[in-house]
């Protein structure tokens, strides 16, 4: 335990304005969010015709998303840590980097396991970066409105599906190689090396390491484009008398405040990836085992996905607006029943629609959680909690596909889609009975900053 001493950050950050630092911080992170989304369906899209060039069968694309969801959970938890230690800005910078140099690599894949390996490494990037980019917005956004700008990075990150499922409808079927093409698509991330260096490190992770004059200066930097744009700010409320923290580290899984959150969002995630990568990394192969040609297949799926971007933006319109766990019910269990309608049937309109439903409601679910998730920490665990959750989440999806070849193998294709429903229709009974309310603690905070003086100088 230990006592610090604060500059306040939390409290003058909560009474900005959004500005151009704002805007600009949100487009680089969804930029970095958009080759993300690209690259993480890039092998479910590819498994079809690499079936068919090496000989692969359903069980060896089990083994290879499998063991990329172990990536994921490792990837998850080393940047939880590495966000801890070296900051939100040169983690997030890392990630990026890290999977997109990988992503690359899978170009020149020459069997099934190579390709493998490339994944589990490119898969470990995409996770670490999405943990680190969901706390630095969490803590550079007033709390009254990080929920929707989380969502607004998502309406333009998410845009990368479906852009890289119609590019791969296009270029697979053009010739042997060409579906290589679609992982140095996925590469281009690597591009985020631009953006990055107008970015400011987090204030907040500042002063929870000691560094006050680094935090004193970021803050006075982001509020001075804040006067210079709106004039005059608020005065901050007065920080609150803190007692001992716990300090950072595994060790806080001892403090029922941080386990709480941890298990409740670990069940959150991982019915949350079982149940959608359940359904989009088995979606084309399963149409296609069942007679659905690879290329009608791809398209389908590609179609359905447009509705990605989409449900990201219904999820900026209500989240800050309604209790964000009571979004998230809502949106599970319209997941669930869109889910299990997409698997009754195989005529092309029904699939189209309710696979353009499932792909509505489930990012905005997942905008909605990338808001909900940090909520539930204080700044001391915010990276590591939800580092730990988010992991636990992708590791459970590593049974998760051969779950569903065995379901498929055994019982039939409609059964899979049951499991799914299944899957999502648990995950929101949990958070509706056991998910914190957080919306109370946002409307106090803006109603206090609003209340405040401005300040008749600027910062």
């Amino acid at each position: 335990m230990q006592h610090i001493r604060t500059t306040n950050a939390a409290n003058r950050l909560d009474r900005l304005p959004i500005t151009k630092f704002h805007k600009r911080t949100i487009l680089a992170v969804a930029f970095a969010y958009f080759f993300e989304f690209a690259d993480i369906n890039t092998f479910a899209i590819t498994a079809p015709v690499v079936r068919e060039q090496w000989g692969a069968d359903v069980d060896h694309v089990a083994y290879v998303t499998s063991l990329s969801f172990v990536g994921m959970f490792v990837g998850a938890v080393v940047a939880g840590g590495l966000a801890d230690r070296l900051g939100r800005k040169r983690t997030l910078t890392v990630t990026t980097l890290w999977f997109t140099v990988w992503s690359f690599a899978c170009v020149f894949a020459w069997d099934i396991w190579s390709l493998g390996l490339f994944r589990v490494l490119t898969s470990a990037g995409l996770s670490a970066m999405t943990v680190v980019a969901v706390v630095y917005i969490s803590e550079l956004f007033p709390s009254a409105k990080r929920g929707k700008f989380q969502a607004y990075a998502i309406v333009v990150g998410i845009c990368g599906t479906p852009v890289t499922n119609l590019i791969a409808s296009a270029v697979v079927p053009m010739n042997d190689w060409s579906w290589r093409l679609v992982y140095l698509w996925g590469s281009l991330g690597a591009l985020f090396l631009f953006l990055v260096r107008r970015l400011e490190e987090s204030p907040l992770w500042l002063e929870s390491r000691g560094r006050h004059e680094e935090a004193e200066a970021t803050l006075a930097r982001v509020e001075a484009h804040a006067v210079a744009e709106h004039g005059p700010l608020p005065e901050p409320q007065q920080p609150e008398p803190r007692g001992p923290v716990v300090k950072p580290g595994l060790g806080m899984l001892k403090d029922k405040k941080f386990l709480y959150p941890t298990i409740l969002l670990s069940v959150l995630w991982i019915t949350q990836t079982i149940g959608f990568f359940g359904y989009s990394s088995w979606a084309p192969t399963l149409l296609a085992a069942e007679g659905v040609s690879v290329e009608d297949s791809i398209f389908y799926v590609a179609l359905t996905t447009v509705g990605a971007p989409l449900g990201s933006f219904l999820a900026a319109m209500v989240t800050d607006r309604f209790e964000r766990k009571w979004c998230l019910v809502v949106f599970g269990l319209v997941i669930a029943a869109s889910g299990l309608l997409y698997g009754l049937t195989f005529t092309p309109v029904l699939i189209v629609v309710f696979g353009f439903l499932v792909n509505l409601f489930e990012r905005g679910y997942t905008a909605l959680a990338y808001a909900y998730a940090p909520e539930l920490y204080g700044t001391e665990g915010r990276s590591l909690g939800t580092s730990i959750a988010y992991g636990l989440g992708r590791l459970s999806n590593a049974a998760g596909p051969l779950m569903i070849a065995g379901v498929y193998n055994g019982v039939g294709y409609q059964a899979v889609f049951m499991v799914i429903a299944g899957t999502w229709t648990l995950g929101a009974l949990v958070l509706a009975v056991f998910g914190p309310a957080t919306r109370r603690r946002r409307l106090a905070t803006e109603a206090a900053a609003q209340a405040r003086p401005r300040a008749v100088t600027t910062p």
